[in-house]
């Protein structure tokens, strides 16, 4: 297992290599492995755990948050708004936020549930028909919307540029639209291409196969 916590230092020296303008988050994407696969990198003293299911992020995390304080799990898969109640209780950051009734539920569940989460707004930046995420000319409203009207913590944008094309200018397209809103974060860049994403200005990449391995 020590494997795991080896390939996840090799992702810090890259990241120092960089010399990046601000600090990178590391979010270890750990859906679909198990908690004996993750641990190795709990107990080398990580924090931040990507997730794209609620369900199984409940099982596996519940209990391992009440135990440790520091753990900070993020939702990067879509998230359907009648599963925002259960988000709100276990998640500390929301990657996909792309689209208002969605919006409106976590602010609701938030008041309810006395918890305060950060938001990316997911942008759908190749307007690619089958993928989520606000639209480039709907971003200024929605991002007003959000911030202004239901009082949601916006940190930044999120974006999972198109399979087929070259990332590096939807990286662009987002450090530029980030720029425009005077947003401090962006969560971009994964296991294949997270050294662009952070050379654009990523704060946050999701790492999953590079620090896991391949998932079965």
């Amino acid at each position: 297992m020590s494997t795991i916590v080896e390939r996840f230092k090799k992702i810090q020296s890259d990241i120092i290599s960089l010399n990046p303008a601000k600090p990178v988050n590391i979010i270890a994407v750990s859906k679909t492995f198990d908690l004996a696969r993750i641990k190795p990198l709990i107990d080398h003293g990580h924090s931040h755990f990507g997730e794209n299911k609620v369900q199984e992020a409940t099982v596996k995390w519940t209990e391992q948050k009440k135990n440790n304080q520091n753990l900070k799990l993020h939702m990067i898969g879509k998230l359907q708004s009648n599963k925002a109640k259960d988000a709100v209780k276990l998640f500390d950051y929301i990657h996909s936020l792309d689209n208002q009734k969605l919006a409106d539920a976590l602010a609701k569940f938030q008041v309810n549930l006395n918890r305060k989460l950060q938001y990316f707004i997911q942008v759908n930046i190749g307007n690619e028909i089958q993928k989520s995420g606000i639209s480039v000319n709907e971003l200024d409203s929605f991002y007003n919307y959000c911030v202004n009207e239901i009082n949601l913590k916006i940190i930044g944008l999120m974006v999972i540029p198109p399979v087929d094309q070259d990332a590096k200018k939807y990286f662009k397209s987002l450090n530029e639209l980030s720029r425009s809103l005077a947003l401090e974060s962006m969560s971009m860049g994964m296991s294949a291409d997270y050294i662009d994403a952070i050379k654009h200005g990523s704060t946050f990449i999701r790492v999953g196969s590079s620090i896991f391995g391949s998932r079965s």
